[in-house]
């Protein structure tokens, strides 16, 4: 059986392969994991949960910055990767790299959360060992 996926303007039928379900998985996986994170992130804007950085008025600008811009991306990288559309990785490393650089570079102003760096290492490094599984498949296919 054939999937029809999309790619731009052009459509591109792809083999249903246990790799390829595999990808879908892998990625709705992380999508669910990335609603998460936008809920979490609005959680902290809204005021839900108490803390001294749970409430957007009372953050200092540098977190208004990062919490606002995450709980967009997360949860629109999560649609993305959910329907597995060519957008939904772009949005997820945007959103991977502003968590980088937030716990990375500015850990004094941040935290250091080095279990969200590694995740987001092991989810890009996973998903690039997919997309090169994937395009082996295509290609050895194509002989």
């Amino acid at each position: 059986m054939k999937t029809m996926i999309t790619q731009g303007d052009q459509l591109k039928k792809q083999e249903e392969t246990l790799t390829f379900i595999a990808f879908v998985w892998f990625c709705r996986l992380i999508a669910v994991l990335c609603f998460y994170s936008g809920i979490t992130y609005w959680i902290r804007l809204i005021g839900y949960h108490d803390g001294p950085l749970y409430r957007f008025d009372l953050m200092p600008v540098h977190w208004q910055v990062a919490a606002t811009s995450l709980a967009v991306l997360f949860p629109v990288a999560a649609s993305g990767l959910w329907m597995v559309v060519s957008w939904g990785p772009v949005i997820w490393v945007a959103a991977a790299a502003a968590e980088a650089v937030m716990y990375l570079w500015f850990p004094e102003l941040f935290g250091a959360r080095p279990v969200t760096l590694v995740a987001h290492g092991a989810v890009a490094f996973l998903y690039l060992v997919f997309r090169l599984a994937l395009y082996r498949e295509t290609r050895l296919a194509a002989r």
